[in-house]
């Protein structure tokens, strides 16, 4: 609980501004429970030949590209479905259940899938978990893959650790 204090009028009586730490925690799983239960649901996303209900405000808050989407005049923000091109449906699956929970699955097999979205979406902490993902996870079976990807993608931790690990590792990989 933090306090601010300040001297009001000679008074030894402060006012004091309180921070409820688990406020937070709440409100984000009020809206998980109300993604889940489909209430207020306001935008469809059709993703691939899948539909996923969604709320414009939560989207706006977690992602730039949202807020621009459904507030600067754009056709999408009077429109009841949104097709969003480009995306995996499973990959735009987890980056929703990120946004209404807060929690993100990351594995060797979806992590440049969702660096790409979040990427395109505005997801900074998807993003960067992404990279720290591969970075924490460079190997023989997959260096190469991880280099090839983070040079299109200009990922400098990824790309020395790849070469970092190409250098210790040259025989093997050889």
């Amino acid at each position: 609980m933090a306090a601010t204090e300040t001297e009001c009028n000679g008074s030894t009586v402060r006012p004091r501004s309180y921070k409820n730490e688990s406020y937070l925690l709440g409100f984000l799983g009020t809206v998980g429970d109300l993604q889940k239960e489909a209430i207020f649901q306001d935008v469809i996303f059709e993703v691939g030949n899948r539909q996923f209900p969604c709320h414009r405000l939560v989207l706006s808050a977690a992602s730039p590209y949202f807020r621009a989407m459904f507030t600067s005049g754009m056709v999408e923000s009077q429109q009841k479905t949104v097709v969003l091109q480009g995306l995996d449906a499973g990959i735009f699956q987890e980056i929703q259940s990120y946004i209404y929970s807060g929690t993100l699955h990351v594995s060797i097999d979806n992590v440049q899938s969702l660096y790409q979205a979040a990427n395109l979406l505005q997801l900074d902490y998807v993003r960067d978990t992404c990279s720290s993902y591969m970075v924490m996870n460079v190997e023989r079976t997959n260096c190469f893959d991880l280099y090839n990807f983070a040079d299109v993608f200009s990922i400098d931790t990824v790309l020395r650790k790849c070469l970092q690990w190409i250098d210790r590792n040259f025989a093997e990989v050889m």
